[in-house]
């Protein structure tokens, strides 16, 4: 009895730092990204939930298999997100990809 009474709650912190290690997506992406070339875009995410693009503002929220849901006031849009070192690259259902750098 004693031994199970330290089994469960060890496999429930293991469990949790899995399930944390899992999807980074929630810290990694906070934080200032440029788009490249002449037109370069800087959107900003932020802990709280919200991003701006320039001086749009607007909500993020995060779905299953690294979906990202991106709420503005003129559209709303879900991503496949990956990220791939200081890179962001944000892809729409149709395939269209935004490819992002970490704004330094």
């Amino acid at each position: 009895m004693a031994l199970r009474s330290i089994y469960i709650p060890l496999a429930a912190i293991l469990l949790l730092f899995w399930i944390s290690g899992c999807d980074n997506s929630r810290s990694r992406i906070v934080g200032k990204w440029k788009t490249a070339g002449e037109t370069a875009m800087v959107w900003e995410f932020f802990e709280n939930g919200t991003v701006s693009m320039g001086a749009i503002s607007g909500r993020y929220s995060f779905g299953d298999q690294n979906r990202v849901k991106i709420q503005m006031p003129q559209a709303t849009s879900i991503y496949q997100m990956e990220f791939r070192e200081d890179r962001m690259i944000l892809q729409d259902p149709s395939g269209a990809k935004i490819e992002f750098t970490r704004a330094k």
